[in-house]
This record gives structure tokens, sequence and C-alpha cells, in this order.
């Protein structure tokens, strides 16, 4: 239904300004209070006086109508418990619990977000965002930036540190490796990518034997018996053994089908096959890794690295222009220019952030509802009926002002017409 403007509206008043407009309605019915009782003083010394009598009486009339009805709203007329009237706060918590129903069916269901939200291109805003380090968004990004940097600085450093270092400590805990160790080695073995490190382990054998012969030619002599010592023949079982391995590692290496190297492919997949499906296996990996997280080592690692993590925080944060420079400002700029040439990973990032929306109003649109209705309930009588007279009470004296003139026009016209009759 389309408004009608009111017949007269004072200049606009700072916000609050209810109690200036509640001075000036009661000022306009006390006025035609007296504006009447002077009429009817003066009689009929003038044509004019029953006009403005009538004009006055009227006016004073709608006034007072209008004076009940905006003042029964908030609280009892004159104090009196006249029935119907301090009309919100009677119904407080029916006003919260239909609040809270209106937001619900009106603006936090599934269907009204995935409508608003189909209408919103989320990744090109963000590809703007990025790509436009220095437009018109950057006191936005320059209070951002503050707002981080004191929340980094205001928060218990070891209480968030610890948070912190505890979450990825359990992060890493809860990494199932086993399996996902014996995926990798099964498609190295698949593509051939475990050749190379079989030549290494060989080669790498190879130096070691060249370079402790040594220790197997004391070996041998410490155990052979007085008499392979006094022959000399410890020293040929030696050369023996050293040469036979060393054989044996380079026919290794020059052999990609030698036995040694097939038997060790063959452990290699029967460990893949036990990392992925061998329980036994997995648990005695799952032990492995929670003694490396728990070293003493591992964690000044997780310590150091929440440092740098922090100190990169607050770096970037206070001078979010330097953050942004270089080769990580370039990356973020690539990224945004992707995000608004890109069609389909637009299409994705929208979509994504689509359904995040629709599922965040389906899983928790009943508690924001709830957090509404209950926050109302708690509000005492006075504060509800405060806060709603700020909010629209200065309209609600346009209505005073403008019942107290449109009464007085129709009481001029009543009177015009019976004269004209």
């Amino acid at each position: 239904m389309r408004m009608l403007r009111p017949l007269w509206q004072p200049p606009s008043l700072p916000a609050g300004g209810v109690r200036q407009m509640r001075i000036v309605a009661t000022g306009m019915l006390i006025a035609m209070a007296a504006l009447f009782i002077a009429a009817r003083a003066i009689g009929d010394v003038h044509p004019a006086v029953p006009f403005i009598q009538s004009f006055a009486e009227a006016a004073m009339v709608g006034g007072l109508a209008d004076w009940f009805a905006v003042t029964a709203l908030f609280r009892h007329p004159l104090g009196l418990p006249i029935p119907h009237t301090a009309i919100i706060p009677r119904n407080k918590d029916r006003i919260g619990d239909t609040l809270a129903i209106f937001l619900r069916d009106n603006f936090l269901t599934p269907v009204v977000v995935a409508r608003r939200m189909r209408r919103l291109d989320v990744a090109s805003a963000a590809g703007r965002f990025l790509s436009q380090p220095g437009g018109g968004d950057g006191r936005l990004r320059l209070g951002a930036s503050r707002l981080a940097a004191d929340l980094l600085e205001g928060l218990d450093q070891e209480r968030l540190g610890g948070m912190a270092k505890a979450a990825l400590a359990q992060r890493l805990r809860a990494l199932n490796i086993g399996p996902l160790a014996g995926q990798a080695l099964d498609a190295a073995m698949r593509d051939g990518r475990h050749a190379p490190v079989l030549d290494g382990i060989v080669k790498w054998a190879g130096r070691t034997l060249e370079a402790n012969d040594h220790l197997i030619r004391q070996m041998v002599h410490d155990r052979a018996g007085s008499i392979m010592r006094w022959t000399g023949l410890d020293e040929k079982l030696a050369n023996a053994i050293i040469d036979g391995l060393q054989k044996l590692l380079d026919e290794m290496a020059d052999d990609p089908g030698h036995p040694l190297r097939a038997k060790a492919e063959e452990g290699l997949r029967t460990l893949a096959h036990d990392l992925q499906f061998d329980k036994t296996m997995q648990a005695k990996v799952a032990r492995v890794r929670d003694e490396i997280i728990d070293n003493p080592a591992m964690q000044r690692w997780i310590d150091g690295l929440w440092e740098q993590a922090r100190a990169g925080l607050l770096r970037a944060a206070r001078d979010p222009q330097a953050a942004v420079a270089g080769r990580l400002g370039e990356a973020l700029q690539q990224l945004g220019e992707t995000l608004q040439g890109d069609r389909r990973l637009k299409a994705m990032i929208n979509r994504f952030t689509r359904r995040a929306a629709v599922g965040a109003a389906a899983s928790y649109g009943d508690g924001i509802v709830k957090l509404v209705s209950e926050t109302v309930r708690g509000w005492d009588a006075r504060t509800v009926t405060s806060r709603l007279e700020n909010a629209v009470g200065r309209d609600l004296q346009y209505i005073r002002i403008n019942g107290t003139l449109v009464g007085g026009l129709v009481g001029l016209a009543i009177h015009t017409a019976d004269i004209l009759l």
C-alpha cells in the first residue's frame, strides 16, 4: 500500500530526537486546546471565530486520539491500567518469537539463501579484491590488517601458541600415514619410479663396502684360528668375501633383472600392500609416527614453525602493502585475474560458496532464530520499549502532529458544510 506523505514534517532531527518530537506534538495539542478555550471565550465577536473554534476543537480531539493510540503502544496512558494498552511491554515475548519466525521464514531458509546467493558473484568480487591491491579497497584492507594485528598482539601468546601447536600435533596424529605411504609406493612401482631408488641403494652399498673393507678384514682376522692367521688364509678369505660382495653389487647395478633386485621389488610390493591393508603394519607405522611427534627435536621444530608463522602474520598485518609486494603480490594478483577470467573456476567457487551458505542456513538457521527469540525474551520490558520507541518513536510523533492537523481540517470542513447547508 502506498504511503501518504505527512501534511507537515519538521526539519530532520539528529538521531535520538524522540523527546524533541514528543515535545513538538504535545505542544501542538496544548496550543489547540488553548486556541479552543480562547475562541470559546471570545464568542462571536468576529465571523471567523466559529471557524477557528471548530478547527481547534477537532484538532484537539484528533490530537488526543492519536496521543492515546501512540502512548498505548509503549505504556499505560497517564499510568492508568486501561485494557489493551502498554501493548509492546505486555507482548514482549510474542514479539521476539514472531521476529524470530519472520527471520527464519524470510531470510534463513535454504531456498531463500540459495536464491539470494545465486545472484552474487563471490568469485569475481574476490578476484577484483586480489587483482587490485591499490584500488578503492585500500582503506578496508588497512583497517582489516590493523584489526588482525591488534588481535594477534592482544591474545595470550602462550595459550594461542599452545592451541596452535596442539592443533598441529593433533592433525599429524590423526593422519593415517600407512595407507598413504603404501599408495605412494605402489604408484611409484607401477610407473617404474622405484628403479632409480634401487640403483642408488646399490651404488651406496658399493661405496660403503669400499670405504669399510678394513672392518671386514679385521672381523675375519679376529674370528680366524691361529693356523689360518699363521698361513695367511684369513687374508685370502677376507679378500674373497669382499670381492664376492663387490661383484654381486656390480652385477645388481648392471642387470635390472638380477634375482636379488627382483627379490627387493617383491619385498617392496609386499610392503606397499601391507601398508595399505594390514592393520598390524599400520599400527606399527602409527607408533613410529607418534614417537616422532613426541620427540623433543620434533617439538622444537613445531615451536619454531609456530613462531615463524606468527611473525609472518604480524609482518603481513602491520604492513599489508609490503605483504602483497614481490612474488606473493604477483601470485595473489594472478590468482585474482584467474578468478575473474576463468569461467569454470568462477562457477565452481560460486557453487561452493552457495552450497556453504545454504548448508550454514540449514544447519544453524534454527540456532540463530532461537538466539534472537531468547535474546528478546531476556530483555526486560523497559529495554524493549525504549529500543523500539527510539527506533520508530519520531515517526509516531509525526502521526500525532498530522492527526492534530487532519482533525482540525476535518472539523473546519464540517463547520463550513453546516453553514452552507
